[in-house]
């Protein structure tokens, strides 16, 4: 019977007998058995072309949804600090305007909270948190430089009325810097730095132990020098001399003993964090972690996972947007130093600042100019003593860029030295 006329139809092939292939389609052995051999070609390319291309689009649609959900995850690791925001927004009219356009401050603070998973352990929770760290961080306009300036928790400071965690208001206090961060949390410490600065703290982050250690472990470990062995019960800390690869629980220990490592003084305390840092950054940079996605992950998600920002940078999106420049400023342009101080007079336990050199520092920061830092002391006096010989004068609202000296004769004055280090420097020189 026959069904229908045509290429279609379920008849004999004309020139050839009725041959078919597995779909049904006639195939000719006879005179027009090439053109038709060309046809099936056609149709498996299309049939293959349009599975492939569902193929692909299926791979699409699933690496996005993978891409998404590890976007979703960590920046679900971030907690916004919106009660901070909050309290910043209610007293914008009294906080410090920026000088510069895309220069950018952010506080780094290290909480000491024995609450939270991994946290218990250090100590008893004795119900607030403490700045165990605070260091403000100078990103240069260009990110061409960085600059992370350690404030001593002792260093006496004026701290303003914040609201406390209990919605009431303390009162104004002249006080230890960490009681800042104590009584009012991130915001109080924010207001306390812009009150001693007058520079504008743009971002802010909170750290605590477990982040820290877990951000250590996730590049496999950093590498110290120690020109003798420790042995620190208290920091359950015990190294021996030499080249050592801290873990994520070593370096905590590091970075917080006091009473076997130096002089067991803070300034000193501050100094070995600022090394530890300088080292992290070259072992992130040189396992080009940045730009290796695999690597990259167990890093963000160490780093996101204890940590408490601002809501601006409270996303991975945020974050991106915040260090994306700084994979290329050299480790020789990321500087570490801890703010010009001295004993406080009334009590040689605390600190206060050494002016005029505090106010050099924080003048070159508001108007992003650049500081120099030296690990060796006698420089410093040096060009302390030039400056004053030349008659340098610092002036917080000098145009950036346009950084003059010497008797308005148009030459650049030098930038200020200050004790420190950078990146670059190998921890066991």
């Amino acid at each position: 019977m026959v069904v229908g006329a045509g290429r279609d139809a379920r008849t004999p092939w004309r020139g050839g007998p009725d041959v078919r292939d597995t779909a049904g389609n006639p195939l000719g052995t006879g005179a027009g058995s090439s053109a038709t051999g060309e046809g099936l070609v056609r149709r498996r390319r299309r049939r293959w072309a349009r599975g492939t291309a569902l193929a692909a689009a299926g791979l699409l649609v699933v690496a996005s949804g993978a891409g998404w959900a590890v976007y979703a995850k960590l920046s679900a690791n971030i907690t916004a600090d919106e009660a901070a925001a909050a309290e910043l927004a209610r007293y914008e009219r009294e906080r410090p305007t920026a000088l510069v356009r895309d220069a950018q401050n952010i506080l780094l603070i290290g909480s000491d909270t024995r609450a939270g998973d991994g946290n218990r352990k250090y100590g008893k929770d004795l119900g607030s948190e403490r700045s165990d760290t605070a260091i403000l961080l100078h990103l240069a306009a260009d990110r061409r430089s960085a600059t992370a300036v350690s404030l001593p928790r002792d260093l006496m400071v004026d701290i303003p009325d914040c609201r406390q965690a209990d919605g009431r208001r303390s009162d104004p206090v002249f006080a230890m810097f960490n009681h800042a961060f104590q009584v009012g949390g991130s915001a109080c410490t924010i207001r306390t730095v812009e009150k001693l600065t007058d520079i504008r703290v743009d971002h802010h982050m909170v750290v605590d132990f477990s982040g820290f250690k877990e951000m250590v472990d996730a590049v496999d470990g950093v590498e110290i020098c120690l020109k003798e062995p420790v042995d620190d019960k208290a920091a359950k800390l015990k190294l021996p001399a030499g080249k050592v690869t801290l873990d994520g629980e070593q370096a905590l220990g590091y970075v917080r003993a006091r009473k076997s490592l130096g002089n067991g003084s803070d300034t000193e305390r501050m100094e070995r964090q600022q090394r530890f840092l300088g080292a992290l950054v070259n072992k992130v940079q040189s396992n080009d972690v940045l730009l290796n996605p695999v690597k990259l992950y167990p890093v963000l998600d160490a780093a996101t996972s204890s940590l408490t920002t601002d809501p601006e940078l409270a996303s991975l999106g945020g974050l991106y947007q915040l260090v994306r420049g700084l994979r290329d400023i050299p480790t020789e342009h990321v500087q570490f130093l801890t703010v010009p101080r001295e004993s406080y007079v009334y009590d040689a336990n605390r600190d206060q600042l050494v002016e005029p050199e505090a106010e050099k520092l924080f003048a070159r920061l508001r108007a992003d100019q650049p500081v120099a830092v030296t690990r060796d002391t006698r420089d410093v006096r040096e060009d302390q003593q030039t400056a004053e010989s030349r008659g340098t004068q610092e002036n917080s609202q000098e145009v950036p860029g346009n950084d003059t000296g010497g008797g308005g004769t148009g030459e650049p004055s030098p930038a200020p030295t200050f004790s420190g280090n950078t990146a670059a420097e190998h921890t066991c020189e």
